[in-house]
């Protein structure tokens, strides 16, 4: 139950980095670096979900 939650809250921050970053974009343009900071979080923070999902998979935890 505890894996599935913190799935969740982890694709939950994914989302929140991709609204963060597109707010970025769009106020800032070109001129500044925190859209590549926001997109590095993101990818980390999607390789963090895959690692959870595999692990899941892999244990039982997840799937039939």
């Amino acid at each position: 139950m505890f894996l599935k939650i913190l799935i969740a809250l982890v694709f939950l921050a994914m989302v929140m980095s991709l609204a963060v970053g597109a707010g970025f974009l769009v106020r800032d343009g070109s001129r500044s670096r925190r859209v590549l900071i926001s997109l590095k979080i993101r990818v980390a923070l999607a390789v963090l979900l895959l690692v959870l999902l595999g692990y899941g998979f892999t244990q039982g935890s997840l799937g039939g």
